[in-house]
């Protein structure tokens, strides 16, 4: 017996959920409160375990503001193009929903000083062990 994984779309969707969530200040709990649903499906919802229906995904954008297209990635999600994106192809939206990683990327952008911004992506770089000092 294979252990079941969730699909990728599925997975993309969750995520891209998780970041209009978090862009918006809003908790899991008050996003499914708002649904009608538990926190935990929100989980399930955002990690791709649980697939979101189309009534539901539409409540989701109505409640975060977003178009519903928002949470589809390419015109081959939008196209009904079979092909699926490859489990193994990591998402640069996957990095947003690392704990922190909004919130430092919106303090980020903030930042007007061209050279300090260089600087602390030189930093965070040394300190993560992605370049050498």
């Amino acid at each position: 017996m294979s252990v079941k994984r969730p699909d990728p779309v599925d997975v993309e969707v969750g995520h891209r959920i998780r970041i209009e969530r978090l862009a918006r200040g809003l908790s899991q709990t008050a996003l499914a409160n708002q649904l009608g649903v538990t926190f935990q499906q929100v989980q399930k919802y955002e990690k791709g375990v649980n697939r979101v229906g189309a009534g539901r995904l539409t409540k989701i954008a109505e409640v975060l503001g977003v178009p519903v297209g928002t949470f589809f990635s390419g015109k081959e999600m939008l196209e009904g193009d079979d092909s699926k994106p490859s489990a193994d192809a990591a998402s640069p939206l996957k990095l947003l929903t690392v704990s922190g990683a909004f919130r430092l990327l919106r303090a980020y952008s903030e930042i007007e000083d061209t050279t300090l911004r260089r600087s602390i992506v030189d930093l965070v770089e040394q300190i993560s062990g992605q370049r050498p000092a």
